[in-house]
């Protein structure tokens, strides 16, 4: 079972995905003319913006906080340390350059999913289903989206957090991972039972504060080591361009193992990001893309490159070759596949071995935790776009809701590479999907961009008319 879910990893994530990332990334930010850094000082004042006058929907707040949630996770702490050892230290340079320009892919997808929204039950939902449905006017691509969306972010990958949970603290205090699973699944099950607005409140004062305080102790590691990060840049840049002669021959490895983990990250261009963005009341769509646009920043630029630093600075990882060949070894220590070790270990050259683990386990498990809330609202977004208008849909609800905490336990007992294996499939194919489609309707996004920024200029507070665009299908601001 796990060589054919490898098997078809492989075929989602085949180099075609790997091209069409960067190559869309690139598109819109030119399409945008790079207003991720444009408006890189607008992007932090509207965090705090709302719209007061809309009392459906969540805070442009809350849905950064929720969208930081569901890209600040395993990734930030464990992928980021599988990107260095299979790909290099100059995966991570990869990374970066898929976060800067999938800020225009996130921008574009949240403005998408601003214009196409719908009120249901007193909340806003939105994303890539609805707005196949209503701007490209192709119900069965919604359905099959939303389909693929409840099943990779319900069943998929909250495996793959709890996974990641279980085996740092099984490793750092030698706790049974089924009691870690156990535990895990409780607390989840005691917020999604709670929906959207409890998953909102937990997520606006976890999911800042966690990455905060994980990135002002890496500093302070940092400083322990100060002569080797100027080290660890140069081995990034080197690496990332094949300059690192022990490195040449896994060039190829190094982008995609970069652009992979960077999306598992940041989410940019597959469509989660999206979905949050659709819940937040603001006065005009764009707001709501730039919020989101910051929220990947935040994620691989701040987080992922403090984990990275500090495993290269602290030289603490091994590379692997495809065939799992050592290409480059950790100096005095066996630290055996890549994984949360290599991030321990970096902690513990600082606080000692004992309290690495313990941290890193800690960050962990906010981290993770708040993900998992994050793809089950995903998942709930989705189930209700495909039996919102139908009776059931409570019901299928409180089983979206069991299953996410059955399948959480699930990822405890069973080893990473499986777990990643089916979030890496339940990635791809969103990213395939929601990645044309957004170029498909990158028209409308660009249109909302030029009128928001026209009202700027003539110096009013910007509204939204999809008339002046010609969004057709934008039933909210129809009505409103």
């Amino acid at each position: 079972m796990e060589q054919i879910i490898q098997t078809i990893s492989g075929w989602v994530w085949s180099p075609a995905l790997v091209a069409i990332c960067l190559l869309a990334g690139l598109y819109f930010s030119i399409g945008t003319r790079f207003v991720q850094v444009r408006r890189f000082g607008e992007m932090a004042r509207l965090l705090f913006s709302t719209d007061k006058s809309q009392k459906t929907g969540i805070t442009s707040f809350q849905a950064f906080s929720m969208a930081l949630s569901g890209r600040v996770g395993t990734g930030n702490i464990v992928g980021v340390a599988t990107a260095i050892g299979y790909g290099g230290p100059g995966a991570i340079v990869w990374m970066w350059i898929i976060a800067f320009l999938g800020a225009g892919s996130a921008f574009s997808e949240a403005t998408l999913a601003q214009i196409y929204k719908e009120e249901h039950k007193g909340q806003f939902r939105g994303g890539p289903a609805y707005y196949i449905e209503k701007g490209l006017k192709c119900k069965w691509l919604a359905v099959f989206f939303a389909v693929i969306s409840v099943l990779a972010c319900g069943w998929f990958l909250p495996p793959v957090q709890s996974n990641g949970i279980a085996i740092s603290f099984s490793n750092t205090l030698h706790v049974d991972p089924a009691w870690v699973g156990a535990v895990v699944a409780l607390l989840i099950g005691l917020v999604v039972m709670g929906g959207v607005k409890r998953i909102a409140n937990v997520a606006q004062i976890v999911a800042p504060f966690m990455a905060v305080l994980y990135v002002l102790l890496s500093i302070v590691v940092l400083a322990f080591h100060i002569t080797e990060v100027p080290h660890a840049f140069m081995d990034m840049i080197h690496s990332a361009f094949g300059m690192k002669e022990a490195l040449g021959g896994i060039l190829g490895s190094t982008i995609a193992w970069g652009v992979k983990r960077g999306i598992y990250s940041n989410e940019a261009g597959q469509g989660t990001g999206a979905i949050v963005a659709g819940a937040a009341k603001v006065s005009h769509p764009v707001k709501q893309g730039l919020v989101q646009a910051f929220s990947v920043y935040i994620d691989t630029l701040l987080v992922c490159t403090a984990t990275a630093v500090m495993i290269l600075a602290c030289k603490t990882y091994n590379v692997f070759d495809g065939a799992g060949n050592i290409l480059i070894a950790a100096e005095g220590v066996d630290l055996g596949a890549p994984g949360v070790n290599y991030t321990s270990a970096a902690l513990g050259t600082f606080l000692g071995a004992n309290w690495g683990g313990i941290i890193v386990s800690v960050a962990l498990f906010f981290f993770a935790f708040t993900t998992i809330m994050a793809y089950y609202y995903y998942a709930e977004t989705n189930l209700v776009y495909l039996f919102g208008k139908g009776k059931k849909e409570h019901i299928l609800i409180w089983v979206l809701r069991l299953g996410v905490v059955g399948m959480v336990f699930f990822g405890s007992l069973y080893e990473a590479k499986a777990m990643w294996d089916l979030g890496d499939i339940g990635v791809g194919t969103m990213a395939w999907v929601n990645i044309i489609v957004i170029l498909l309707l990158s028209p409308k996004a660009f249109k909302a961009l030029k009128s928001y920024e026209r009202q700027k200029k003539e110096g009013k507070e910007p509204v939204f008319d999809p008339k002046e665009i010609g969004a057709m299908g934008a039933d909210f601001w129809e009505n409103k």
